[in-house]
């Protein structure tokens, strides 16, 4: 059965609908936790895809927090093998980051639900052709990536450029949340809460938050877990 990696970059991370997805899409999932210095970086000899999802960390942590410039060489590694990659909000700024593009501060904090607006280059995408203008998607970062320089990009946003891009034709990154389910954004929400005030340092109050995933999440909730059957079915050979 094809095998794919989940990376955990943070301790609040739930992977949404990704493991459901992926297991519905007839794989099965392995999990590293790339924070814990006692789980060894995982060999990718029998991995048919890697996923690397979101961290309340940031690239310019790197110094600081040894995981990051190890997940970095496990893209790396990633790609020279052409194993299929997928990152996620901080997964989506490392592969850019290894990749030596620019990440760093973006022109806007964004959180909650805001449209994205597919490229031409996305209507053959194999993973966000079924993305249309105007869909929401899930965002919590302040920080945002530069495109690689051989990169092509999927998706903008009003407020943040580059939302998706796609590298060579095996590997992806996203700003957005695309796993982001109902229970994990109450859980990040509940988790933030007992550190700081939502509304004073990212703009919006839980309750707005809620109220728009009260109006969005279902179709988001739908269109990640074909993003992630997708890339399953791509890791899988299919």
């Amino acid at each position: 059965m094809t095998v794919v990696l989940f990376v955990r970059c943070d301790a609040s991370e739930t992977f949404g609908v990704a493991p459901a997805a992926v297991e519905a899409a007839g794989a099965t999932v392995r999990e590293w936790n790339a924070l814990d210095t006692d789980d060894p970086r995982p060999s990718l000899d029998d991995v048919g895809g890697v996923v690397v999802f979101g961290s309340t960390f940031n690239v310019k942590h790197a110094d600081e927090q040894p995981f990051i410039k190890e997940t970095a060489d496990v893209i790396r590694e990633t790609l020279d093998r052409r194993i299929p990659f997928l990152g996620v909000c901080f997964g989506g700024q490392l592969l850019a980051w290894a990749l030596d593009a620019q990440v760093g501060e973006g022109p806007k904090r964004e959180i909650g639900f805001e449209p994205i607006h597919p490229t031409g280059d996305a209507a053959h995408d194999l993973l966000f052709s079924h993305v249309a203008d105007g869909d929401v998607a899930f965002q919590w970062h302040m920080d945002a990536f530069e495109l690689p320089g051989d990169a092509t990009l999927l998706a903008t946003g009003d407020h943040v450029a580059n939302q998706a891009f796609r590298v060579g034709d095996l590997a992806w990154g996203t700003q957005f949340h695309c796993e982001v389910n109902l229970s994990e954004l109450e859980f990040w929400l509940e988790e933030f809460a007992k550190e700081g005030d939502l509304r004073s340092e990212w703009g919006k109050s839980p309750q707005q938050v809620r109220e728009e995933a009260g109006r969005f999440m279902a179709e988001h909730e739908s269109r990640g877990r074909e993003v992630f059957e997708r890339f399953t079915l791509l890791a899988s050979g299919a």
